[in-house]
């Protein structure tokens, strides 16, 4: 039941997420990236063309690599309602 709540939660993060229009800092953006990528078991290499994005992208990752899907989406559900819903 709990393991529920914390789909439900973090679906409607990512939806929260993907349709806001403010720009948010960069170092939030490469956060919610690594904890969305983990917690969706994404092993792919960072897609962007430009390098410097992928680099910034791949050190993102690194220093989250050692948390659990679990706990990758109650961080980006955090991160969304600390940062992003309450900074209006």
């Amino acid at each position: 039941m709990k393991s529920e709540k914390i789909n439900t939660d973090f679906k409607a993060a990512v939806e929260y997420v993907n349709s806001y229009r403010k720009p948010l800092p960069a170092d939030l953006l490469l956060k919610l990236y690594a904890y969305y990528k983990i917690a969706n078991k994404n092993q792919n290499h960072p897609g962007s063309t430009t390098p410097l994005i992928n680099a910034f992208k791949a050190n993102a990752l690194i220093q989250a690599k050692n948390i659990g899907r679990e706990k990758a989406m109650k961080e980006y559900v955090k991160l969304v309602k600390k940062e992003i819903k309450t900074g209006q």
